[in-house]
């Protein structure tokens, strides 16, 4: 609920601290006093367009603060804050701030972190329902109708919704499945022409790099012949290197003994064969590597142009060339089993098209049982609201398939008729201000137990009536404020003495000038102060003895 508006520089108010509890709190003050003003004041703060004008003249910027408290943050307020990764403690209040320049250019915060102002909007329905002479949101809304009868119906809404995802996500695999059967089916000749050349040339992966390295190493076999030639000629034959340093080896064994350094000279000369023969090893092993043949060098680039040439034609490269031929090869099996799964999902999407249309049925039926207890309900509200011709109604419409959806198969819409004979309209076509706040007001009361917004503001809903039909207002209001187990809160701009008699807490708007300077305020009133205030209400400038006595006659009643 709201517990505290901050106001600071708007328009007549220079500065204004309010805080507000459970209960029916009136606001009641002279015309002209400045009571829209607050009501500016707490629009902006949730979301209104920023008008420059509410800036109070001669300041530079002006402010609106707004604090409200739960003891759980509402459902709708969390899913938006989670949305834009915001955070609010268990238990901490929710702070809404508008700053507004005197150039038009505003601010928006909520518990000191930026925010946009389309953020403020998104859960204003939440916290602060405004329903005045000209409202044209909240109730008026038909686009929150549906949810309205349906919390009043108590149907299984969430049922719906789930069989609704089940089966649009059973539609959306059967009709994935139909494409892919359709364009394999198209591509059937392409395919398998396509997958019998791969099969011909039977690609692997890898492939490609071991043919280019073996090339390049052929390439390079092919410049170094000569030099290749020439040491295997020192290293081959009964006259070269390595078999003369043998043939030392063997004389040099055969004397080693003779003296210590012969023996030396023997192990030097040995690892000197050893290395050499090492070096012949791996200079044959080179020359095998690097042999140069121009068939084989022929038949490598051959291939290597063909993998390239296929490659390009599957629009891929060389080594994703076998994934592409199993790709083929799970087209063309889908073909051959794919009317079997087709058929499967087939079923699958019937079935759940039949659990949700059963549940949609369902919830059809119930909206429209809902509806007439609604729409009696109401009807017992109108007469002492002075609305004895009007009627109310509810429309539980179903929708051609193509409109059906997580919400169910209905479009719901509350309609009015205000004259007898008259055709319903819907409740945002009604002429009147003062009819459409108190047919507001009684959709409101039977609507009571169903939820809504944590705080709700009528303004002026009184205007035009008096007596009984006041005092009929009065106490749906506070009965709408206090009927709930743990009580709720509601605002109420008010002519009427009746209704002011009723509220938990009354503020009194005054306007006030000094010099050149206007200024608006509002105050708390005492309980003598309050039976000044509705003797005012009651007599005019002059309050009479009289006046005092039936305003507390009021107050005794309430």
């Amino acid at each position: 609920m709201l517990t505290r508006l901050a106001i600071r520089n708007i328009v007549l108010i220079e500065a204004l601290d309010l805080d507000f509890a459970r209960g029916l709190g009136v606001l009641t003050g002279e015309t002209g006093a400045g009571k829209s003003i607050l009501l500016d004041a707490l629009g902006l703060v949730i979301g209104n367009r920023a008008d420059s004008g509410l800036v109070r003249a001669g300041e530079d910027r002006a402010s609106v603060t707004a604090s409200f408290e739960f003891s759980a943050l509402p459902a709708a307020v969390r899913t938006v804050l989670d949305a834009a990764d915001l955070e609010v403690e268990p238990g901490e209040p929710l702070l809404l701030k508008r700053q507004l320049r005197a150039d038009g250019g505003s601010r928006a915060f909520l518990n000191d972190q930026p925010v946009s102002v389309s953020l403020l909007r998104e859960i204003a329905p939440a916290l602060v329902e405004i329903h005045g002479q000209h409202d044209d949101r909240g109730l008026v809304n038909p686009k929150g109708h549906r949810t309205l009868l349906d919390r009043f119906a108590g149907g299984d809404v969430a049922g719906v919704e789930a069989a609704w995802k089940t089966w649009r996500a059973a539609q959306g695999a059967l009709d994935a499945a139909r494409g892919q059967v359709a364009k394999a089916a198209e591509d059937q000749d392409l395919l398998l022409a396509h997958l019998a050349e791969l099969n011909a040339l039977a690609p692997q992966e890898g492939e490609e790099e071991q043919l280019a390295h073996a090339r390049a190493d052929m390439q390079k076999g092919e410049k170094l012949t000569d030099d290749l030639s020439a040491l295997q000629h020192l290293w081959t034959g009964s006259d070269s290197a390595l078999a003369r340093l043998r043939g030392a080896a063997r004389r040099l064994d055969r004397i080693a003994g003779e003296h210590p350094l012969l023996g030396d000279a023997l192990e030097a000369l040995d690892r000197a064969v050893i290395e050499a023969s090492e070096a012949e090893e791996k200079l044959e092993r080179a020359a095998e590597a690097l042999a140069f043949d121009p068939d084989e060098l022929d038949r490598i680039e051959t291939r290597l142009f063909d993998l390239r040439a296929a490659a390009r034609k599957q629009l891929c490269t060389v080594d994703e060339l076998p994934e592409k031929m199993r790709e083929m090869r799970e087209a063309l099996d889908a073909i051959e089993g794919g009317e079997e799964h087709v058929a499967a999902l087939e079923a699958a999407a019937q079935k759940a098209a039949l659990a949700y249309r059963q549940q949609a049925e369902a919830l059809h039926d119930l909206r429209r049982s809902a509806a007439k207890r609604l729409d009696k309900a109401v009807a017992a509200e109108l007469a002492p609201l002075k609305l004895d011709a009007a009627r109310f109604q509810t429309s539980v419409l179903k929708l051609s398939e193509d409109r059906w959806g997580a919400h169910g198969m209905d479009a719901v819409e509350f309609l009015i008729s205000t004259n007898p004979g008259a055709d319903f309209a819907p409740l945002a076509k009604i002429a009147s201000g003062g009819e459409l706040s108190r047919f507001i007001l009684a959709l409101k009361v039977a609507l009571a137990e169903e939820g809504g917004a944590a705080t709700v503001i009528f303004d002026e809903i009184d205007r035009g009536v008096g007596g009984a039909v006041a005092d009929a207002i009065g106490e749906r209001l506070a009965r709408l404020a206090n009927g709930s187990g743990q009580g709720g809160q509601l605002l109420a701009v008010t002519h009427s003495p009746q209704v002011a008699a009723r509220g938990d807490r009354h503020f009194m708007i005054a306007k006030s000038s000094q010099g050149t300077v206007t200024r608006t305020s509002v105050t708390p009133l005492s309980a003598a102060e309050r039976q000044e205030e509705i003797a005012r209400m009651l007599s005019g400038a002059e309050v009479t003895e009289e006046a005092r006595a039936q305003a507390n006659r009021l107050l005794e009643r309430a």
